[in-house]
């Protein structure tokens, strides 16, 4: 499992110049091998001392992992400061998580009450991630959002509530070049109340409905189809 983890980082992060420096100088590295020990105490059964190893990792790493929380293999925490992982969260494989990271509950409710991550899922820096819910294989989520819903595989989550964006995802999320899906409904509503202005201009001019006029009629469905696209876009993924 180590070696599998120092092997990830090693490919993802071009900072990485030997396995020496990251197994001593990757506080990530360091919390989920304190984590790999507190977690096997943990399933034993063992009172005390879990919880104990874990306070004392997160005060030499700044990341804090319940020993209760499920970890899989080439897992990468960037940085980690500020992170903090819940006692039901479950990280699939390959997930790659920023510093400022919450995977929480939501209340004072038992049982499974933090999230689960799929494979190869990326959390950007700060992003909050609350409640018994499913993000899928392969999503990125950016930096900032708050995640409340279940997210389906292969998407992006932006925006607090995070935002579903419907793209396909084929590498690193690259936040410089995600879509502001809040401006983009923004804008088309404003375009559809432009339009709407200029359509009551002429009727007050002409006192002519602007049926009459077909080219000037089709060029406003025109532009209101596409405006609508947009809007049950924005809609669509609201609350996610």
């Amino acid at each position: 499992m180590l070696l599998t983890d120092l092997r990830t980082i090693s490919e993802r992060d071009p900072a990485a110049r030997n396995w020496l420096e990251i197994l001593f100088c990757y506080p990530g590295v360091q919390a989920l091998m304190f984590h790999r020990l507190t977690h096997w105490l943990y399933k034993i059964g063992i009172p005390f001392v879990p919880r104990f190893i874990s306070t004392i990792s997160r005060f030499l790493t700044g990341i804090e992992i319940h020993p209760g929380a499920k970890i899989g293999k080439g897992v990468f925490i960037d940085h980690g400061m500020g992170v903090v992982i819940g006692e039901t969260a479950i990280v699939g494989d390959y997930a790659l998580i920023y510093q400022g990271v919450t995977l929480g509950g939501t209340g004072k409710e038992t049982g499974k009450r933090h999230p689960t991550l799929g494979e190869n899922v990326v959390v950007g820096a700060g992003a909050k991630v609350l409640g018994n819910i499913q993000i899928g294989n392969n999503v990125r989520i950016g930096a900032g959002s708050v995640v409340l819903r279940d997210v389906p595989s292969n998407t992006t989550v932006v925006g607090i509530p995070g935002r579903l964006i419907r793209a396909e995802n084929t590498g690193v999320l690259e936040h410089g070049k995600i879509r502001d899906v809040e401006a983009e409904a923004i804008r088309a509503l404003f375009e559809r109340v432009k339009n709407l202005e200029q359509q009551v201009e002429k009727l007050d001019v002409n006192n002519v409905y602007l049926s009459n006029n077909l080219e000037n009629k089709e060029h406003l469905d025109e532009a209101i189809a596409e405006s609508d696209l947009v809007i049950e876009e924005f809609l669509d993924g609201a609350g996610i």
